[in-house]
C-alpha cells in the first residue's frame, strides 16, 4: 500500500542502506509463514493483486507491525546474503513483491526482487562493503544474471 510516493521512497532508500549497513534484515513470521500483504498497484493476469512478503531494517519497526492481521507473529532475523540469494531470488520465482518498510498503517514500498537485488548490489559497492555469497561466484556474477533476467522479463 503506498501513501506520499516520497515518503515512500525515502524510507525504501534508508531501508536498503541500513541493510547494507548491518547486513541484517527482519520480517515477521508465525507457524503458517512469513507476514504478507496485497498489492495495491500490480496484479496478476487474472486480475488478482500480486502477493507482498514484508520486510524491514529495524527491528522495531518490524515489532510495530506485529498487530492487526499480523498479531501473534515474532520478528524474524535474516541475513543479507540469505535475503539476497534465497529471499528475493525465491520471490522472484514464485512471482512475489517485496514490501519494504512497511509502516504499523501498512504503507511502505512495493518491489520487484530483481530491481531490489540491483539497488541492493549498487549500495553494496557505493558503500564498499563485501558480501559473502554462497551460490555466485561474485556480486559481478550475480549482477550479470539478474540484468540478463529483468531483459528476458
Amino acid at each position: 500500500m503506498q501513501k506520499d510516493s516520497a515518503d515512500v521512497q525515502a524510507k525504501h532508500n534508508t531501508f536498503i542502506k541500513k541493510i547494507v549497513e548491518t547486513k541484517v534484515v527482519y520480517s515477521l513470521e508465525n507457524e503458517e509463514g512469513f507476514a504478507t500483504s496485497y498489492s495495491n498497484e500490480y496484479e496478476h493476469e487474472d486480475g488478482e493483486p500480486v502477493e507482498i512478503i514484508c520486510f524491514w531494517s529495524e527491528k522495531a519497526d518490524a515489532e510495530a507491525c506485529a498487530k492487526d492481521a499480523w498479531e501473534g507473529y515474532k520478528l524474524a532475523e535474516l541475513t543479507l546474503e540469505d535475503f539476497i540469494e534465497n529471499w528475493c531470488s525465491g520471490m522472484y520465482e514464485d512471482n512475489l513483491l517485496v514490501g519494504t518498510a512497511f509502516d504499523s498503517n501498512m504503507f511502505g514500498q512495493e518491489t520487484e526482487p530483481l530491481e531490489l537485488i540491483l539497488q541492493i548490489l549498487n549500495e553494496a559497492e557505493k558503500a564498499g562493503v563485501a558480501l559473502s555469497l554462497e551460490k555466485y561466484e561474485s556480486t559481478v556474477e550475480l549482477r550479470e544474471i539478474v540484468k540478463d533476467l529483468i531483459e528476458e522479463f
